[in-house]
């Protein structure tokens, strides 16, 4: 005898799934869902993608006027760090030969060895000497 299990006969799957053509409608529709999804995957990539590309070639084309700047910036103060430089040695130049003549004026300007009262009994002396001069010249009586 069977088994309880099997009272009934086997009549298959029948109108329960619908067979091979319901497999495949639900294929095609997964199919379906899938290339819909992925379209809408793909043109927003694509939109990320085109943006990208356009603030890259700005950007790019950005830095590239800012290196051109930047290099007519560093020729222009390269030339005028040489030009500083030529004026810095002609200055240096200069100084250091009116320093040599200022070395070789000092010791007749300033005399360390007279006092000032010495000074000035010299040049009270040079003004009566000139003041008799004058006196000869003028044809005065020198007494």
């Amino acid at each position: 005898e069977p088994p309880e299990i099997f009272k009934k006969p086997y009549q298959g799957m029948g109108g329960e799934s619908g067979g091979v053509i319901g497999m495949l409608e639900v294929i095609q529709s997964d199919f379906a869902r899938l290339e819909t999804e992925t379209k809408a995957a793909e043109s927003q990539a694509q939109a990320v993608y085109d943006k990208f590309t356009e603030d890259s070639s700005v950007d790019k084309a950005a830095k590239q006027k800012d290196v051109e700047y930047k290099s007519n910036k560093k020729e222009s103060e390269s030339e005028e760090l040489l030009e500083m430089k030529a004026d810095l040695e002609s200055t240096q130049k200069e100084l250091d030969a009116a320093l040599r003549y200022y070395e070789k004026l000092k010791p007749s300007c300033v005399d360390a060895g007279v006092s000032y009262e010495e000074r000035v009994a010299r040049r009270k002396e040079e003004i009566e000497s000139l003041q008799e001069a004058l006196r000869i010249l003028n044809g005065e009586d020198i007494a």
